[in-house]
């Protein structure tokens, strides 16, 4: 049985909406081009586009490899956070990032699913594919939800 003093939960829709409207959004959201696309919440599981901007890109033109692990780890906080019912935050304790081909300039989109929530620890993945389908990172990652606070 649900503890009676649980918010209730929105729908897909609406949490989306509600991400997608927020006044509160995180500067480095902003930074990255971040745009939640979809939600799922039975799954666990976000979509959301990035734009990998000329001034994140190498000497090569491919993204500096830190702007990747920065979308995927975006990505994954998200869909913690989502997961919580939008009661907790989620710093990442470690993750491991993979890097399979190079991203450039332009679109981006990171899949996040939560593999397993615990009650202090939470596990996740998350795949980031360039505008052509190919995937080109994958991230695997421990975060330790906590209640939002204000410092």
């Amino acid at each position: 049985m649900a503890d009676q003093t649980e918010k209730p939960r929105l729908s897909d829709a609406d949490m989306l909406a509600r991400f997608r409207n927020s006044k509160k959004r995180p500067a480095c959201s902003d930074t990255l081009g971040m745009d939640l696309t979809e939600v799922h919440q039975d799954e666990m599981r976000v979509v959301v586009n990035f734009t990998a901007h000329e001034s994140f890109a190498n000497p090569t033109g491919a993204i500096q490899g830190g702007f990747i692990a920065a979308m995927l780890d975006e990505a994954i906080s998200t869909n913690i956070i989502i997961a919580s019912n939008v009661t907790m935050t989620a710093p990442t304790l470690e993750m491991k990032v993979s890097y399979l081909a190079p991203l450039f300039v332009g679109p981006a989109k990171v899949e996040a699913k939560i593999l397993k929530f615990g009650k202090s620890v939470c596990f996740s993945e998350a795949s980031c594919f360039d505008p052509d389908g190919k995937l080109v990172a994958t991230a695997t990652a421990t975060a330790a939800p906590r209640p939002f606070k204000r410092f």
